[in-house]
């Protein structure tokens, strides 16, 4: 069996001493200091068409993915094994007076050592089994893992029964177009080298599950995430006639009330459950103060799925907005009575009425109403709003929403449903399915073999609980619920491009065999070594092996 351990962890503390701020020009020189690292190896120097670097495309940074495919000694073998990993980390701005040695593995160790830290900090200290600084475990610990694997793999082809393909990618961090990008790349090599793709192992980071947690984790597919929003239109009024207008805020607060931490809405799969939703932005649309009501508000809420399709997410979010919006109304009726009593002013019931649309069927209204003028306005929109730089996806969406809104011939007050953002789709391995339980049988193996030479419990769980580039290689939902999320993200075609035939095309189940570590985006992100650089490389190295030598007998 090899050992990783050393070359692993003078790799990581390499990668690491190379800031990679997605969006900066660091994150674009590092992926030519991957590509240098590769070219060195023999093996590349053989084969230069094997070792690729890829701009992405219709990006507004410039900056690249790293392909590098070793092919086994059977040529007429196509099946092909990819390993995962993003080459661009978070910000710094969080490490406060260690800002400059965010970098600095040994030094920000040092520092730490002789400075104040927390107590779980010094405990992972004190061991001396812990390495720091920005992207230690999130996730250049598990890049170097992945390049010492292809660098031996490309250094003894004997042990390799078909192939290996290594991407490195960018801007996992930010919108992920680095996947997106290379989608077409992989696609295309995949004809050119004859490649049959039949699994991924993404290296991204696992953590603790809960305080005082001690297991290590292995994932089996990867959660989805999905960002519905809403716009809230009012009736705007003088703050001194408040009940002859409608504040949008009233529905909003009643939509966070429903959705904030609501556990009927944690989706249930295999016996593990998502984090329930959570509001990212609650705001009115008035851009300054006056004594004027708000016309109309904006919210939306961060939702994971393990089995809901974008489709069965928008029925559920419907009715609960609906409702929202008949609480709002009966408690805005009720005040109105309750205040009428109180001033001796007579009461007259309002006239109001919970209207609630997705943005698909509001869209439909608007086009049977006013035809190809309509249409073109919307086109029209969607090309101004995309030179604005400033707007992200969120705001454009919302923008769009709002100029849809315009041509409304009923401008009582109403919801509007939308997806605001890229949806990260769910992946789903089944038993059921050949090729997916060869997988997860490779992983048991993977686990089996390391576990006695580790003394912490290395789970298999299900879901990957965090948002990664493993949900662009394979796809869980049918066309019905995709269809649905394109019909009701404002942005898409747009300002938002995701190939979803190219995904389907790809069809690789996924797992993700990550280091351990802790803090990850805080300023006390660290990883620990012997499971991140020593088992971890072990396990994807057994897994490859089992795969491709035993998986088909297995199946």
């Amino acid at each position: 069996m090899p050992k990783f351990r050393e070359d692993v962890l003078a790799l990581t503390k390499e990668l690491v001493q190379h800031p990679s701020i997605v969006g900066t020009t660091g994150e674009r020189d590092i992926a030519f200091k991957i590509h240098d690292l590769l070219q060195e190896i023999p093996y590349f120097q053989d084969n230069p068409g094997h070792l690729r670097i890829v701009q992405t495309e219709g990006d507004a940074h410039e900056r690249y993915n790293v392909l590098a495919l070793v092919k086994g000694l059977e040529p007429q073998n196509e099946e092909t094994v990819i390993l995962l990993g993003h080459l661009d980390t978070v910000g710094i701005e969080d490490y406060g007076k260690w800002k400059r040695f965010a970098f600095s593995p040994d030094a920000l160790l040092e520092k730490w050592k002789q400075g104040k830290v927390k107590p779980t900090v010094q405990r992972d200290l004190e061991t001396g089994e812990w390495m720091c600084g920005r992207g230690s475990v999130d996730m250049k610990s598990g890049v170097a893992s992945n390049l010492v694997l292809t660098r031996h793999f490309a250094q003894h082809r004997e042990e390799l029964e078909g192939n290996l393909l290594l991407l490195v990618e960018c801007d996992e961090e930010d919108s992920s177009q680095g996947i997106l990008s290379v989608l077409t790349d992989l696609l295309a090599l995949s004809h050119q080298e004859r490649l049959d793709y039949v699994a991924a192992i993404n290296s991204d980071y696992t953590s603790p599950r809960f305080e005082g947690d001690e297991n290590r984790y292995v994932y089996l597919g990867t959660v989805g995430k999905l960002l519905p929003a809403f716009f809230i239109i009012g009736k705007e009024t003088h703050a001194g006639q408040a009940f002859e207008g409608f504040d949008p805020n009233l529905v909003a607060a009643e939509l966070t009330t429903r959705l904030d931490y609501n556990t009927d809405f944690c989706d249930e799969m295999y016996g593990e459950v998502t984090t329930p939703p959570v509001s990212l932005k609650q705001t009115d649309l008035k851009p300054s103060y006056d004594v004027q009501t708000p016309l109309s508000a904006f919210v939306y809420y961060n939702f994971f799925v393990h089995s809901w399709s974008p489709k069965d997410v928008l029925e559920r979010l419907k009715e609960v907005a609906r409702t929202s919006f008949e609480q709002a109304i009966n408690r805005f009726q009720t005040r109105y009575r309750k205040f009428c009593d109180l001033s001796g002013e007579p009461y007259v019931r309002q006239e109001l009425e919970a209207r609630v649309y997705t943005y698909e069927e509001f869209y439909q209204i608007c086009q049977e109403e006013h035809g190809e003028d309509f249409e073109q306005a919307m086109r029209l929109a969607a090309s101004q709003l995309k030179q604005d730089k400033e707007l992200d996806m969120r705001q454009f969406c919302c923008k769009m929403v709002e100029r849809m809104w315009e041509w409304a011939e009923d401008l009582a007050p109403a919801v509007i449903l939308f997806y605001a953002t890229l949806y990260q789709p769910r992946v789903v391995l089944q038993e059921e399915d050949e090729r997916d339980r060869r997988l997860i049988n490779a992983v048991n193996h993977g686990v089996d073999a390391v576990q006695t030479s580790y003394p912490h419990p290395i789970q298999i769980r299900n879901f990957f609980p965090y948002i990664s580039d493993m949900s662009f290689v394979s796809i869980s939902d049918d066309p019905d619920g995709i269809h649905a999320l394109e019909k009701n993200i404002p942005a898409w075609g747009v300002k938002l491009k995701m190939d979803v035939d190219a995904i389907r095309a790809l069809d690789v189940p996924v797992v993700n065999v990550g280091p351990y570590g802790m803090d990850a985006h805080k300023q006390w992100e660290r990883v620990e070594i012997p499971y991140s650089m020593e088992i971890v490389p072990e396990m994807s190295y057994r897994i490859i092996r089992y795969l491709l030598e035993d998986g088909k007998d297995h199946a």
